[in-house]
């Protein structure tokens, strides 16, 4: 159904409420998500991002409930990816009259997704089209997450429209942030903000800066998944702005898996030398945990310790995708470290140990490596280690 956010601008979107992978099988959406566009129905009307191809039916019944698409005179693509253009194809068939709004970068990236022969314009940061009454302000934000995105700010509305920024992976029938769980949209906009959005923390940081220096009056910020912010909306700025300086709490993950439970009692041990520190921590097996669910987790803490039995040279499988995402991700301020169990050749601790490093974690003690089942004095070294990942988290501002 859709909705008037303000007098003039509708909410032309789709919930998705079975989305349970994103990017393919990148990201879990436990929740689902909405993909959101715009329309803005002044002296002229613009259309701001589209859905995803696979709603596009759904989405032109919205989009006609308001207007004609025939009377569309704009249409801006925020960012190419194929969840905010998918529906560009169709929509532009229904409004031959329309010009395509996208950044310079968005030229090439919506060219080479579609191949189409549209009328192009090309907007930088401050660039503005006037539709009437208000007007549209354009700001180049490269990296947020893409090269080619930016965010549209309705001049005389008061509403930013910011594309992938200060969104969630939310499905719900409610529009906005003071209507929804706040524990349930803060989990999704932390996921969101630390599977996604991490690599970009300082770009993130300078674009907010610059955007506040511009002084315009935000009453809404209508990112393109989830809620919209309508209370308070500058705090989910605010927040971004912590996250990005990534300022970890005094807390531990534990990841791990394993094959006849000699790796997770080693595990509990350390989790052991972790509680007797008063450093409060989480175990993770990897076997049955969701790896975005633990990237938040490890977003979080201080220290991420590692562990693995030595299965055909190497740790097990179920834990090389998330060091692979660690080692993308480079999350700031992380310290840790690995241990591992064998039954011949062991390697498992060396790996382990060197892709943390690689992931820009700084390794604060020496590896714990147990032949077979570990034995009581094994079990010790692992409560030692975690005694030593417990200080060194206290001693790091």
């Amino acid at each position: 159904m859709v909705s008037e956010l303000k007098n003039g601008i509708w909410w032309v979107g789709i919930v998705d409420w079975g989305l349970k992978h994103f990017h393919g099988f990148e990201l879990s959406t436990h929740r689902g998500s909405t993909y959101n566009s715009y329309l803005i129905a002044d002296e002229k009307i613009a259309l701001v991002d589209t859905v995803w191809s696979r709603f596009t039916s759904e989405f032109i019944e919205n989009v006609r409930e308001v207007v004609d698409p025939a009377k569309i005179d704009y249409v801006i693509a925020q960012h190419a990816e194929s969840d905010h253009s998918g529906s560009l194809p169709a929509i532009m068939d229904l409004c031959p009259k329309a010009t395509l709004v996208v950044s310079p970068r968005g030229q090439a990236s919506i060219s080479g997704h579609y191949h189409k022969p549209w009328k192009f314009h090309v907007v930088k940061t401050g660039d503005k089209i006037s539709l009437g009454g208000c007007e549209l302000v354009f700001i180049e934000a490269p990296m947020l997450h893409w090269p080619d995105s930016m965010f549209t700010y309705v001049s005389g509305k008061g509403v930013l429209m910011p594309n992938d920024a200060f969104g969630q992976h939310y499905a719900t029938c409610l529009r906005f942030n003071d209507q929804v769980d706040q524990k349930e949209l803060y989990e999704e906009a932390l996921k969101y903000y630390a599977n996604i959005l991490t690599p970009f923390s300082d770009m993130v940081l300078k674009k907010i800066d610059e955007v506040l220096a511009l002084d315009l009056p935000v009453d809404m910020i209508c990112p393109s998944h989830g809620v919209l912010w309508r209370k308070d909306p500058l705090q989910i700025v605010r927040a971004y702005q912590d996250w990005a300086r990534q300022t970890p709490q005094d807390r531990a993950v534990v990841l791990f898996d394993t094959m006849w439970n000699g790796t997770r009692r080693m595990a509990e041990a350390i989790g052991d030398g972790l509680e007797r520190e008063g450093v409060p921590y989480v175990l993770c097996h990897m076997g049955n945990s969701d790896r975005n669910d633990v990237v938040t987790k490890i977003f979080e803490a201080k220290a991420v310790v590692v562990g693995s039995p030595t299965v055909n040279r190497g740790p097990l499988p179920t834990l090389m995708p998330i060091l692979e995402e660690l080692r993308g991700l480079r999350f700031k301020n992380k310290i840790g470290a690995a241990f591992a169990s064998y039954g011949w050749s062991g390697e498992s601790l060396s790996i382990i140990e060197k892709r943390l490093e690689e992931s820009g974690v700084t390794l604060v003690s020496k590896g714990v490596k147990a032949l077979w089942a570990p034995s009581a004095e094994e079990l010790a070294k692992c409560t030692e280690l975690g005694r030593e990942v417990g200080k060194a988290v206290k001693a790091r501002p």
